[in-house]
């Protein structure tokens, strides 16, 4: 069928005024495929947008992973769910459908230095993301200085203000480094200004009993725990560290390695010896 030239070179140049790339793109091929299949209008320019609403979420997951400023190495994919508990393995696959983020419920996840508290934090992360909610993940003692320094510039309730349009928060680590009863006000401030309004995921190696060296007083700890924990869900990893296993299992491997060299130089010694016994022998 004949194409009008001016046609495509109208259709061209409000389709990029209109912002739809990858409609401009798709069009031609796709109208040429429906008039072969037959194709009914409605079908022509449902299989377009479709194509285009996809493309736009890829471009919108990249970009809010992006903003997370979570690590693209700490994804689900990447994470040993077997090290687990079969009770956390089941906590864990619920939080990975983001349905506690649309009830502003919190996560906490505790466990020993190296048990995998910041990999599973992040792909969760990854997965709320991919579900349609914006997250911003941080550690604990970042997120306290920035918001000391826009409380020195008054400019605290801007930044508040720009955390409240994430879905879900991720604090890494906190009560892993001491902070002054100042930094520990404003880390206070943020988990009341969030409480029953947007979700916090937490990560600690300490339990409750001790939060009181974060807090510096017991009233205030006494508070921060009952905000958090009145909508959450409590993740322990009892499990030994990931990190540590690794360690082991390289050193093993090593010895491995170097037990398999030493047998490979004592056959090669000993062959050595042969030869040269068999070398004399003929000499003779």
């Amino acid at each position: 069928m004949y194409k009008s030239p001016k046609v495509t070179s109208m259709l061209n140049k409000y389709l990029k005024e209109l912002r739809l790339p990858t409609l401009a793109k798709n069009y031609v091929e796709a109208a040429d495929r429906a008039r072969r299949e037959s194709e009914t209008y409605e079908q022509y320019l449902l299989e377009l947008i479709e194509d285009e609403c996809s493309h736009r979420n890829i471009k919108r997951i990249e970009r809010w992973l992006k903003a997370s400023r979570i690590s693209q190495q700490k994804s689900m994919d990447s994470f040993d769910l077997k090290r687990l508990p079969a009770k956390s393995v089941q906590q864990v696959k619920i939080l990975t459908t983001g349905t506690f983020v649309d009830n502003a419920e919190n996560v906490l996840i505790f466990g020993n230095p190296g048990s995998g508290k910041t990999h599973l934090l992040c792909g969760i992360g990854h997965e709320i993301i991919r579900s349609g909610r914006k997250v911003y993940f941080t550690t604990c003692s970042m997120l306290v200085q920035i918001l000391l320094r826009a409380k020195q510039q008054l400019k605290l309730t801007q930044m508040l203000h720009k955390l409240s349009k994430f879905d879900a928060l991720i604090i890494d680590d906190i009560g892993y480094v001491q902070q002054s009863r100042e930094e520990m006000e404003v880390l206070f401030t943020v988990l009341a200004e969030r409480y029953e309004r947007g979700s916090v995921l937490i990560s600690s190696n300490l339990p409750f009993s001790k939060w009181e060296s974060i807090f510096k007083d017991p009233m205030v700890t006494a508070t921060a725990i009952d905000r958090l924990v009145h909508h959450s869900v409590i993740v322990e990893l009892n499990v030994p560290s990931y990190r540590m296993d690794t360690a082991k299992n390289k050193v093993g491997i090593k010895k491995e390695v170097l037990f398999t060299d030493k047998k490979l130089s004592t056959k090669k010694e000993k062959r050595s010896k042969k030869e040269r016994k068999a070398t004399a022998t003929i000499s003779i």
